[in-house]
């Protein structure tokens, strides 16, 4: 028998603020000082000893940087069931992440997980886990957790968040030494973008979003399938450059478009987010079984209209995981449109193991159609590199168009 339970950590100051102010989401304290702790809980995190009172094992997560550009730590502890056995327990985690270059200023967290009754012959471990995330720098992490008869199991560890040499130049989400609680929910607003000052009309990308497993065949769209397309689109969004944009979401195996946004100032996530909820892969609808090649029909039809649309874009973008389908594009039928396409294309391509499948896939082979450009995005840098590379290269498509003489080349 085993317990596996995920915490959704929350800043400890913000457990103490009531509901109406609640928003404040992010409350440092300063060494402690103005935050209603306990004085044996706090007298065990300055106490610095690894106690266990409460016998478990904390495993630390090492920080990983994510494709949101933010560094994601956290731990792992392991309680023995037959501690916690009996009638219902509660267990209380507190801990603090220090930055060494904010060290008056550290962030504390707090979680309450209710424990069920839990029979005494119980065997095996209960696990919990929390994350944090951090910004580039070293840290000090001080834990403890207590049950409700007040044992206690406490441990103390540092981590280094930090990018290769060669990954420097990537803007990171977060400042150096910043400690922020995880963001659980994807598709949260952005906030407002501080837009590049531009004398004539701003970049309008248009975004094609196949919302897909990364394994074809799987039943469901998972939060870990959506994690990497989210962030594409959230630094496209955030790009100074761009000021109009055009988002159309689509799943491939139920061949239809899930959401649509025409020429707004932003993308709107949380619409994004209800929209993709409707994604039912386990579903088999009948009328799709009867067509032969359903789903290159459909993604022809849609690279077809969106690409024939008169809205003209400055760029237009595919993004998904590969798309192997038994009937290729056919190149007759989009050769026509590519003629008289004049802004660039791209694909960018979510593949987590491109090794595996090395081959080109079914977008891969229309995008070429339009002399596109395709990028693989396999790991965090992948993503900022290549919209780097990609904003230079559409701004200077714009900016070769305005320059061009009225009826000349």
């Amino acid at each position: 028998m085993s317990l596996r339970v995920r915490l959704a950590l929350i800043p400890f100051a913000a457990v103490l603020l009531s509901v109406q102010v609640r928003a404040q989401s992010q409350l440092a304290g300063s060494g402690g000082n103005g935050l209603h702790m306990m004085n044996t809980d706090l007298t065990v995190l300055e106490a610095q000893d690894v106690r266990k009172d409460l016998p478990c094992s904390v495993t630390p997560v090492k920080p990983l940087l994510g494709f949101d550009l933010r560094f994601h730590a956290g731990y792992e502890v392991n309680v023995p069931l037959k501690e916690l056995s009996g009638t219902e327990n509660k267990l209380t985690i507190i801990f603090r992440v220090t930055a060494d270059s904010h060290k008056d200023d550290a962030m504390y967290f707090v979680q309450h997980v209710h424990v069920p009754s839990i029979e005494e012959e119980a065997r095996g471990d209960a696990t919990l886990g929390g994350a944090f995330d951090l910004g580039e720098g070293n840290y000090h992490v001080d834990w403890l957790m207590r049950d409700r008869s007040e044992r206690v199991c406490s441990f103390y560890w540092d981590s280094e968040a930090t990018l290769p040499a060669k990954d420097k130049q990537i803007a990171l989400e977060m400042a150096p030494g910043a400690v922020r609680r995880s963001q659980e929910e994807q598709f949260i607003e952005d906030p407002p973008v501080e837009r590049a000052p531009s004398t004539g009309t701003p970049l309008n990308i248009k975004v094609l979003v196949n919302f897909a497993p990364q394994n074809f065949d799987s039943p469901a769209l998972r939060p870990m399938d959506t994690v990497a397309l989210i962030s594409i689109l959230r630094r496209i969004s955030r790009e100074p450059q761009f000021g109009k944009f055009s988002l159309v979401a689509f799943n491939i195996q139920e061949q239809r478009v899930l959401y649509r946004q025409s020429s707004s100032e932003r993308i709107d996530f949380p619409a994004l987010g209800l929209a993709l909820q409707s994604v039912k892969l386990g579903t088999v609808d009948m009328k799709r079984l009867a067509q032969k090649h359903g789903d290159t029909d459909f993604l022809t039809d849609l690279i077809k209209k969106e690409m024939s649309a008169e809205d003209h874009p400055d760029a237009l973008v595919f993004a998904g995981p590969k798309i192997m389908l038994d009937a290729a594009v056919p190149q007759d039928t989009l050769t026509p449109i590519a003629n008289d396409v004049d802004y660039p294309v791209f694909y960018m391509n979510y593949n987590l193991n491109p090794n595996a499948a090395p081959w080109k896939d079914s977008i891969s082979r229309a995008v070429k159609v339009f002399r596109g450009t395709e990028y693989t995005i396999s790991r965090p840098r992948d993503l900022w590199f290549s919209v780097t590379e990609m904003v230079s290269r559409i701004v200077k498509s714009r900016h070769s168009h305005v320059a061009l003489p009225v009826g000349g080349n």
